[in-house]
């Protein structure tokens, strides 16, 4: 004969104010047919948002990025065109003079110590870190959050805007066939040389201001990141039951 089985000890008694038991167990609601959902009302859990709530603010997209880049470059070659047109009317002339030696025309400075071809870079750099400036500051206070497709778009759309301004003021300016201006003025007549940029390193003068700038704004004004370890509230990590980790 065998003996007999002895029953399993019966379940613990659980208290049915006990907020950690898992749903769907009879011991842990008083009234049958309680909800097994965490998250309802009147089965001993606390109501979580959603896990879907709003993490923030996200950035506006890479379509969106690129698009504002391609705004900003094109709005800077434009201010190129203005660049060159005030180089043009605001740089010193460079005064020339024209000789017949021996039957043949000869130009030279009419001033040899003058510092006019000096004046004509410097101008030129002083009116594009003037622009560059302009341009960082009103791409920073239309689209504050900053980005590297912005900051690229300035440095870009600066040099390209040196290089239609740098061109279009020697378009504008005096010809560059001096010998056929030192016919046509006469002999012993003082003309303007040609608008040339002697310093081509003043090309960078405008997307060098405008980095600076825009890079200064963003550090100094610009909208901050959250801090490490913040969570915003409600949507912070649950356990299997819907309950916060501690």
């Amino acid at each position: 004969m065998t003996a007999p089985l002895t029953p399993p000890p019966p379940p613990r008694d659980q208290s049915p104010h006990d907020a950690w038991q898992p749903p769907g167990d009879p011991g842990t609601s008083g009234a049958p047919g309680a909800s097994a959902d965490p998250g309802a009302s009147g089965a001993g859990y606390p109501a979580y948002p959603p896990q879907e709530a709003s993490y923030g603010q996200d950035g506006p997209g890479i379509k969106t990025e690129l698009i504002e880049a391609v705004v900003v470059t094109v709005a800077s070659a434009v201010g190129g065109v203005l660049l060159g047109v005030l180089w043009w009317w605001l740089a010193p002339h460079v005064p020339l003079v024209g000789d017949l030696v021996d039957k043949s025309w000869v130009v030279y400075l009419k001033d040899s110590e003058g510092e006019q071809a000096v004046g004509v870079d410097g101008t030129f750099t002083l009116l594009a870190v003037a622009f560059g400036v302009v341009s960082a500051l009103v791409v920073f206070l239309l689209r504050r959050r900053g980005g590297v497709a912005l900051v690229a778009a300035l440095t870009l759309g600066g040099l390209l805007a040196s290089f239609i301004a740098w061109r279009l003021g020697m378009w504008f300016g005096p010809t560059k066939d001096v010998l056929a201006h030192a016919k046509a003025a006469g002999k012993g007549v003082t003309f303007s040389a040609p608008l040339k940029l002697g310093a081509k390193g003043a090309l960078l003068a405008w997307p060098v201001a405008a980095l600076v700038v825009h890079l200064g704004l963003t550090a100094l004004f610009g909208p901050r990141d959250p801090e490490p370890g913040y969570v915003q509230q409600g949507v912070g990590p649950t356990d299997g039951y819907g309950a916060p980790l501690s």
